[in-house]
């Protein structure tokens, strides 16, 4: 029976409820050791009756065994194993050691992805409930995939339930509903302690803070009360610690010694029973522990009364019986990988056997997508062979791993660790490669770009030196440093005549010509051009770099065609992968491709979903940068939440040194303004931005806001500025030579010399861009020019075409100007009725094209890592805001509202 906890009940009783009739829900369920977490998802699982329950638990003798939780919570729905996404199905196997591991099929993420599509294919008959306890114990993987999956359940019948220790939330700590425990009310401990004075249980209740573990302890052994001294507040775990250890220390030897073979390995009681065999005592012994309520044996498992009393009997013993009972366990495990751990525990000092036997081990973690766990197992090895020519390597790929789990700061500390040992040029420029990858994605590019620089010097092989000094540019290119990004660009050159590898050619030849046009150096956009037209050899055709490289160099010139298609070939192949880490820059570059024609609406549903996979990942310039684009494309619509993303993604740049992000982010504040027809509230953010880019060096046309001072200064009554400005930017373009560049130059020129030829100039380049909303700017000023000089009939085409554009782009801010212009002419505007398409998320929009392209409910689930059940929700809603019944319908509202 539950006692004092009829809130928190409920609390559970409600999840349940809805998991009962299709609403998903999760709970994370925190408080200190003995409040009551287990005992309370226990009353769960009784509420659960009729359900499905999986249940897990966490422990310490598990926590470094790759997915030993995972594989604990989902065994039962194993069965549907062969019902879920297939490249999901091979990770999830092969992260279970269910199957054959490949080199990056069991991605973390991957699994997490399988892990829901798993639970939700269980639950498709009968609603289940998801109890993991002691979760803080869970293996690193296992808990990041059952994390992710909590997050993305929405409208399955699915109720999870997870408990953890306050001060251990790691990684829990996220955006999940959380239930905090506190200690029960003094009613509630005067009920289950009835056989003292109730003055005393008042003072035990006082001394406990109503902890009902310790409430027991201590009423069994009322006397301690007497040894506290009076006021001191008592840590409870440690006193629980201290009372589960007197205890022990009250058995035999041999019982002694049973109960820490125990404490040291599975639960399971044949393999305690072989531990204590090896260490010449009977696992009989145990009785004793039993009958001291130590613990409990049922359904041939040693089951601990509460994790601090395990955690209790391993820290009280002597380092040396420790010691002992690790090679015991060691001796008697038949798993090696098991055996290495253990092996790793009972040794003291270098010993190069023990080390490779957890490389090994390593290297099957790392093969099931476990690389906390690698990490851990690789850094033992290293650390065990210090003096040995391994240990730096070994360090080297402990740090490597730490970074495919997720875990920066102690990657550099492993990667910094392995260059203190002075290991080979080779391992020596890896580690500074990595190093770099780190800092461009969570850290400062100024320091990424500083350590790339240097390893690119280090380096005699051409191609890697090749692919360090492009990762270098992409740095420079986040920071703003044209001089150094010149600079690398010029040492690519000095390369290119020594490459062998075709795709290293591509890099080089793209990374120098993006390098050269940021600068407003000369040859940039010839360079970039031939680059593209080469065609690369197969592997280079799926390197990351080139993919990167290719997409970046078409948005330098503004032009579509192969970098398009490879990044939407990129962007199918990491979707199938489901590898989320390299999503997000992939996204963003869609997203930015999207904002340059008229797919504004698929811009935004990138950009959306790129920020929220950035967080999850834990790559802050990625999200930065994502922050950035999706303001300015919100800023040309001008819409309120632009200002907020702008001013978050500022923050972020102004810590990261990211300083493209903020370019783009004062460009955004400024064309809100402008947007919302506030010429003198836009001046100031334009002008800041001039600042930042002649402070950084930056003469790249395409980031300048000079075309729009030109239009602020003339809506200001500042004319002189306005053809200063102008002038100068037509320099810059004309160097560019690109269609885009000069399209706004020649309109800039033309609002400031108010000339017609200038204005047809360029509405000609805008022929040959794809950018809906610049040539709808053209048309704008063109036919208010046209209209002030009494050119009516003239007028109202541009200005006619003008609202069109802007009202299908959804910048209604810019379509009422126009209509204002055209009403001026004597014609009133016939706007475009706002399509309830329109009203659509982007997640909403996302699903929507999926399914409208010929994706089946599971296969847009799988591709947006989401159930089929929350697809399905959508879905619903989809059809509720557009009053539609079918696909067909839906994907006639898609092409009459596509923007």
């Amino acid at each position: 029976m539950l006692i004092g906890r009829d809130a928190e009940r409920r609390a559970i009783e409600q999840l349940i409820a809805g998991a009962r009739v299709g609403a998903a829900g999760v709970l994370l369920v925190t408080g200190e050791p003995g409040i009551g977490k287990t005992t309370l998802l226990d009353e769960a699982a009784v509420l659960a009756d009729g359900l499905q329950v999986l249940r897990a638990r966490g422990t310490e003798a598990e926590s470094e065994l790759p997915f030993a939780g995972l594989l604990q919570l989902l065994r039962p729905a194993l069965t549907d194993l062969d019902r879920i996404p297939g490249p999901q199905r091979t990770a999830l196997a092969a992260a279970l050691a269910l199957g054959p591991g490949t080199a990056g099929a069991a991605d973390r993420f991957a699994v997490g992805a399988a892990t829901l599509s798993l639970i939700c294919r269980y639950a498709e008959n009968t609603p289940v409930v998801l109890l993991v306890d002691d979760a803080h114990l869970l293996d690193r993987p296992s808990a990041e995939a059952v994390l992710f999956a909590a997050r993305r359940l929405v409208a399955d019948p699915i109720a999870m339930v997870i408990a953890v220790r306050s001060q251990q939330l790691q990684p829990f700590q996220a955006d999940l509903p959380t239930l905090r425990l506190d200690g029960i009310p003094l009613e509630a401990a005067q009920q289950i302690i009835r056989h003292l004075p109730a003055e005393l249980v008042e003072q035990l209740h006082h001394t406990v803070a109503g902890n009902p573990l310790a409430l027991l302890e201590l009423a069994d052994d009322p006397d301690r009360l007497l040894r506290i001294p009076p006021g001191v507040p008592l840590p409870v775990p440690a006193m629980l610690a201290e009372a589960f250890a007197s205890r022990a220390n009250g058995l035999s030897r041999d019982a002694r010694t049973a109960l820490l073979i125990a404490a040291v390995d599975d639960p399971e009681l044949g393999v305690v029973s072989r531990g204590c065999a090896e260490a010449g005592v009977d696992v009989a012994a145990l009785a004793e522990a039993e009958a001291a309520g130590l613990i409990a044996i049922r359904d041939s498992q040693v089951q601990w009364r509460h994790p601090l009393v395990r955690s209790a009997i391993y820290t009280s013993a002597d380092p040396t019986e420790r010691r002992t009972a690790h090679q015991a366990v060691a001796r008697a495990a038949p798993d090696p990988d098991r055996r290495a751990w253990h092996l790793s525990e009972a040794v003291l000092g270098a010993d190069d056997e023990v080390a490779a036997g957890l490389v090994v081990a390593a290297e099957h973690a790392a093969a099931r997508g476990a690389y906390a766990v690698a990490a851990t197992a690789y850094e033992r090895a290293g650390r065990l062979s210090r003096g040995s020519p391994d240990a730096a390597v070994r360090l080297v790929a402990a740090g490597e791993a730490a970074w495919s789990a997720g875990q920066a700061e102690r990657a550099e500390v492993l990667l910094d660790d392995a260059l203190l040992l002075r290991p080979p040029a080779p391992v020596a420029i890896h580690v500074q490669a990595i190093r770099g990858d780190i800092e461009m994605k969570c850290g400062s590019p100024r320091r990424a770009r500083d350590i790339l620089v240097a390893a690119a010097a280090e380096s005699t092989e051409p191609d890697v030196a090749v692919g360090l000094l492009a990762d270098a540019v992409a740095a420079c290119l986040q920071l703003c440093d044209t001089a150094a990004g010149l600079d690398a660009a010029g040492r690519l050159d000095s390369l290119l005549p020594v490459l062998e590898r075709p795709g290293a050619r591509i890099v080089g030849m793209l990374a120098s010509g993006v390098a050269k046009v940021l600068a407003g150096g000369s040859g940039g956009t010839d360079q970039i051009r031939d680059a593209l037209a080469l065609t690369p050899d197969d592997e280079a055709g799926r390197d990351r770099r080139r993919q990167y490289w290719t997409v970046m160099g078409a948005l330098f010139l503004r032009e579509t065609g192969t970098g398009r298609a490879l990044l939407q070939q990129a962007m199918h192949e990491r979707r199938e992968q489901v590898a989320l880490a390299a999503l997000p820059g992939l996204l963003f570059l869609l997203a930015r491709d999207d904002a340059t024609t008229d797919r504004w609406a698929d811009a935004e549903a990138s950009y959306d979903e790129a920020i929220r996979l950035a967080r999850e990942t834990g790559e802050t310039t990625e999200e930065a940068m994502n922050l950035a684009g999706l303001a300015w494309l919100m800023s040309h619509q001008g819409r309120a939440r632009s200002q907020e993303l702008a001013l978050r993604c500022l923050r972020i740049c102004a810590q990261h040194e990211i300083h493209i992000g903020t370019t783009w982010s004062l460009f955004a504040l400024g064309d809100l303004e402008l947007a919302r027809g506030d010429p003198a509230a836009a001046l100031p953010q334009y002008e800041r931005l001039v600042d930042r880019l002649a402070e950084y060096g930056i003469k790249d046309p395409d980031l300048s806001p000079a075309p729009e001072l030109v239009e602020v200064y003339l809506r200001l009554g500042r004319p002189d500025d306005a053809r200063r400005v102008a002038l100068e930017h037509s320099v810059l373009a004309e160097a560019k030579g690109q269609p885009w560049s000069l399209a706004r130059a020649a309109r800039a020129l033309g609002e400031a010399g108010e000339s017609e030829q200038e204005f047809l100039a360029a509405l000609s380049r805008h022929e040959q861009t794809p950018d809906a909303f610049e040539l709808a700017r053209t048309r704008l000023a063109y036919g208010a020019w046209l209209r002030r000089v009494r050119r009516r009939v003239d007028a109202r085409t541009q200005l006619r075409l003008a609202v069109q554009g802007f009202d299908l782009l959804g910048a209604l801010g810019w379509a009422d100007q126009a209509a204002a212009e055209l009403k001026a002419t004597g014609e009133t505007a016939r706007r475009r009725v706002p399509s309830t398409a329109d009203d659509l998320t982007p997640q909403e929009r996302q699903i929507a094209v999926l399914l409208v392209d010929g994706n089946s409910i599971r296969e847009a689930a799988a591709r947006l890592f989401l159930s089929p059940k929350t697809v399905e929700y959508h879905l619903r809603k989809i059809y509720a805001k557009l009053g539609i019944h079918s696909r067909g319908e839906l994907a006639e509202h898609l092409a009459s509202g596509r923007t």
